[in-house]
């Protein structure tokens, strides 16, 4: 008995120690939220944009086709082909790339994932501070680590359009926030936007069909509130005469 007692206040400090620890990155993080916006139409095309020019060099979407993607955001076929695809496929084609699973892992040490499901898996929030998270480390081969995935294999793709920062530690070596080291391209609140966007886009990528859902939402709920009101009334003509 007499060692439970003295065994309780380790663990009860074991797992302090514990919880404050993961408290200040779940804080920074928790900095960076995801506007949720797949009817914005505008937002897609520059979603698909960046994601094109930037993402699918390496990353795929193979349950997307080019056609239903530009039929969805409302591109013309012959202008999507002419500045969204940069390679033989054809209209009805998914969105996959050529580069080998074994260069890739030759290259990057991992085969980087298909990316038609990450937001329905990890959420949009995700992907977004993903994308906002990246900072200097001299310890990882591409001079990059990430809060959100530490120790990922991904190189950070977008430093030139965010620019460079770094991780500021307190002194228990708890991130608490990202000092810049220099400019990109873009400003900050561009740079954001920006991966909104790549975000939205991936956000209706993992479930076009909820396009469809929403636009016919409002047709239910008028057919609904209708209903309702032509039953209530009919209910009161049956039901008049008894009492």
């Amino acid at each position: 008995m007499n060692k439970i007692y003295i065994l309780l206040p380790i663990f009860i400090s074991l797992f302090s120690n514990l919880s404050f620890a993961s408290s200040p990155k779940s804080s920074l993080i928790s900095d960076y939220k995801y506007s949720n916006g797949i009817n914005n139409t505008a937002s897609l095309q520059r979603g698909a944009k960046y994601f094109v020019n930037y993402c699918m060099g390496c990353h795929s979407l193979k349950y997307m086709r080019f056609s239903a993607l530009a039929k969805d955001i409302e591109v013309e076929e012959k202008l999507f082909f002419k500045n969204l695809v940069f390679t033989n496929k054809k209209i009805g084609e998914t969105m996959e790339i050529s580069m080998k699973p074994s260069d890739a892992e030759l290259w990057f040490g991992a085969v980087p994932p298909d990316l038609s499901l990450i937001a329905r898996s990890k959420g949009g929030d995700w992907v977004y501070s993903y994308l906002n998270t990246f900072y200097e480390d001299d310890d990882r081969p591409t001079g990059f680590n990430n809060l959100v995935y530490p120790n990922t294999a991904m190189p950070n793709i977008l430093v030139s359009l965010q620019g460079s920062q770094k991780l500021v530690l307190d002194s228990y070596n708890n991130p608490v926030s990202f000092e810049k080291v220099s400019d990109g391209i873009y400003s900050e609140i561009k740079y954001q936007k920006m991966t909104n966007d790549i975000t939205n886009f991936l956000t209706y990528v993992s479930e076009p069909a909820k396009l469809k859902r929403h636009s016919m939402g409002f047709w239910v709920l008028i057919f609904i509130f209708i209903f309702t009101i032509i039953a209530y009334y009919t209910k009161k003509e049956f039901w008049k005469d008894i009492k």
